[in-house]
């Protein structure tokens, strides 16, 4: 069984795992507080953090597990989707420590690594599962149908949930990132407000109008009452929050019973909203579905999930060539 080092960089977290014998031993992140004054990732600045993150990370992801880099049986790291200059130093660190340890690469597709997160803890959901997979840049319902066989059968149209939840939070004048915020004030709030669902596609999302909607209410508050706004920020964030998740479980929904699949899972940065976990475990009592729900450690960008789908990898001889190259935009 292999001991493998992976890395992600795909947006604005350097990440790095040792998994050995599919076992997670270490899982470092270092986090970029230089975005919060702009309000959002700065791509260059993203990938100089990067730069000056990656070698002390792997340093001490390699101390933590008290593994020798001569120990080390393949090199992973995150080929896409992400951001393409913080993609570019994952992978040219990747191909460098392979190349001078004369080891095997393995590319891993982020979105793919999320849902495989699932398997690095029991218990893990048997195939074939669906998995609600949301982030800032990614909604998808993925029909999984082994470790490394899926399929995409249900996507966003333009923008994506986690998109307009910190978009609604800008909106309303909260430091990025925003999403986090909107959840922290809607546990105290009623979904009182309403807003619109978008009609799409059978599986397919669409947040754009959401978020015109969204915009629209706040400006309309404000030329009417200058205080609304503050004073009624945890209704709003709680109306935003449920008209977010239903939607996304509206769908989830109807692709489960078209299927018949009922075990189901989520995925992803918004997999760490409460409302959400909440409102899967429900919906799970509701209609019977064996419900799955990953460790908060393990939501948000991260190495460990790189690892373990880099491990099913390995197993089937899936390597790549020193000639790869990162991918900004990447399917499943």
């Amino acid at each position: 069984m292999p001991t493998i080092l992976a890395i992600e960089s795909s947006c604005d977290d350097t990440s790095c795992a040792i998994i050995k014998e599919g076992k997670i031993l270490s899982n470092l992140i270092a986090s970029q507080a230089v975005h919060s004054q702009w309000g959002g990732v700065v791509p260059e600045l993203a990938s100089r953090a990067h730069h000056q993150n990656i070698v002390p990370v792997v340093d001490s992801a390699l101390k933590e597990a008290c593994i020798d880099k001569s120990a080390i049986d393949a090199v992973a790291f995150t080929r896409g989707p992400g951001l393409l200059g913080s993609l570019l130093v994952g992978t040219s660190f990747a191909k460098a420590f392979a190349l001078a340890n004369n080891i095997p690469l393995i590319e891993v597709n982020h979105m793919m690594a999320h849902v495989l997160a699932h398997f690095i803890d029991e218990p893990a959901p048997s195939f074939p599962f669906l998995c609600l997979t949301v982030s800032g840049g990614h909604t998808q319902i993925v029909l999984v149908k082994d470790y490394l066989e899926m399929e995409v059968i249900g996507s966003t149209k333009d923008d994506a949930a986690g998109e307009a939840f910190d978009k609604s939070a800008k909106l309303l004048g909260l430091p990025y990132p925003g999403g986090p915020l909107i959840d922290k004030y809607a546990q105290s709030g009623q979904p009182c407000f309403t807003f619109p669902k978008s009609k799409v596609g059978a599986y397919d999302f669409s947040f754009s109008g959401l978020k015109t909607a969204i915009m629209n209410f706040i400006n309309n508050a404000k030329q009417k009452d200058a205080g609304f706004v503050d004073r009624e920020m945890n209704n709003i964030c709680a109306s935003i929050q449920n008209i977010i998740i239903q939607t996304l479980l509206d769908k989830l929904c109807k692709a489960a019973k078209d299927l018949e699949i009922n075990h189901i899972a989520i995925a992803g940065g918004v997999s760490a909203n409460s409302g959400l976990r909440q409102a899967i475990k429900e919906y799970g009592e509701k209609y019977a579905w064996k419900t799955y729900i990953p460790k908060f450690e393990y939501c948000t960008d991260n190495a460990a999930m790189i690892a373990i789908t880099a491990h099913y990898k390995f197993l089937k001889g899936a390597f790549s060539s020193q000639s790869v190259s990162p991918q900004a935009r990447m399917k499943i």
